[in-house]
Order: structure tokens, then C-alpha cells, then sequence
């Protein structure tokens, strides 16, 4: 982890919680005494030094997250050394659209941006809050999990059709009561209150299951 601000050291602390080996690099040493205890190793340094990068297991390493605060240039050089050192996957928090694009073409992985991504996900569960959870997997699909329309209550899967009605293809069907799960159910199943779908699908068309009352 380079870089040990707020959102760096919260995901060096998860990261650690989780069973990962953690390397915490920052300048501030106030910083890491904070999570000297939790991670494996807290190195005080310049994380867009060369020399210091050199010295650490990058090419080794599953990750290398980046969080360098909001000086745009510093995690720029950052990016640029640790995946010239070989760094297999490289997560960069972003500061701007444009920033992020350039980190792209640095090769970094992932750019994320917490503060939009947690708004987005706060706004989209006060919206929607039918839908439980929510998860990108490519640019186009994501797999949701959500609670059975009230419209749908006593009908069969088959007769729901969600495939043509909506446009998404359901992967799964949980009951919550009874705590089982069912992958790919057959179309003869019948929906009732406490169960949840596993959907898949674009966001249009998920869109339109959301909305389903």
C-alpha cells in the first residue's frame, strides 16, 4: 500500500483483517504508527522514490494499491515505477476523470474514486431498496441480488419471463426463510415473499427489474 491516508489505511486494515500480507509505505510516521500493529510491515519513505520501490517485493506481489492524496503528479510517477518494477495488478485511487485516464495509460489495472463510488452506492440503495447487492462484472453486466416484485408474487418463473418481460437471466433463487439456494431454478418454480433472484444482466435492463413494484 502506498500511500497511508484515510482511504489507504482503512484498506490496508481490511486488507490485513482479511488474512492478506500488507506493506504500508508513507512519509508520515503519525501515519503508520496507527497501523504498524495491524499490518506486516510499515515502511516510512517516499513511495515514488525508485530506489525504495526497487527494494520492496512489487513484481511478488498479488496488488499494489496506490493512494497518494490529491497531488495528481506524485501517484502519476508512482503507477509509472511500479509497473516498470513489474507490479502484476495496480489499483490507483483517482482524483479526476482526466487523472484516471492517464493512469490508464499508465497501465494501472483499476482507478477508483471512493468518495463517487460509495455516493453512488448510497443513492442507488435509498432508490432502490429492493435491490440488496449489487456487482460489475464487465462493462456491460452486472449480477444483482433482489427481492421478488410484489407483481410477481404466485407466479411461476416461467410465467414471469423475466428473460423476454425484462431482459435479464436468473442465476439463482434464495429462500430466506428456509436459508436455501437454488442455482438456475426451474421454470416451474414459484416465486413468493422472502426470496431473492440472482440476476444478470445490463444496465437498462436491470433498470427495468428495479422498478418492477
Amino acid at each position: 500500500m502506498l500511500g497511508m491516508g484515510s482511504f489507504g489505511s482503512a484498506l490496508a486494515t481490511q486488507l490485513a483483517a482479511n488474512g492478506c500480507r500488507v506493506t504500508g509505505v508513507d512519509q508520515r510516521r503519525d501515519r503508520l504508527d496507527a497501523v504498524k500493529n495491524v499490518i506486516q510491515e510499515a515502511i516510512i519513505g517516499d513511495a515514488t522514490d525508485r530506489e525504495l520501490l526497487e527494494n520492496l517485493p512489487i513484481k511478488d506481489s498479488t496488488s499494489v494499491f496506490i493512494s497518494l492524496g490529491e497531488t495528481i503528479s506524485r501517484s502519476l510517477l508512482a503507477t509509472l515505477h511500479v509497473k516498470e518494477l513489474g507490479a502484476r495488478d495496480v489499483v490507483v485511487k483517482g482524483v479526476t476523470k482526466e487523472h484516471g485516464k492517464i493512469l490508464s495509460h499508465l497501465g494501472a489495472n483499476r482507478v477508483v474514486f471512493p468518495e463517487e463510488e460509495v455516493a453512488k452506492e448510497l443513492a442507488d440503495k435509498s432508490s432502490w431498496p429492493n435491490v440488496l447487492d449489487f456487482l460489475p462484472i464487465d462493462p456491460e453486466y452486472s449480477v444483482v441480488e433482489i427481492t421478488v416484485p410484489e407483481s410477481l408474487e404466485g407466479k411461476t418463473l416461467a410465467e414471469a419471463d423475466l428473460r423476454n418481460s425484462v431482459g435479464v437471466f436468473v442465476l439463482g433463487l434464495r429462500d430466506v426463510m428456509q436459508g436455501r439456494f437454488q442455482m438456475f431454478p426451474e421454470g416451474r418454480t414459484k416465486l413468493i415473499q422472502d426470496q431473492i433472484l440472482l440476476v444478470i444482466g445490463r444496465e437498462e435492463e436491470l433498470a427495468r427489474l428495479r422498478e418492477m413494484t
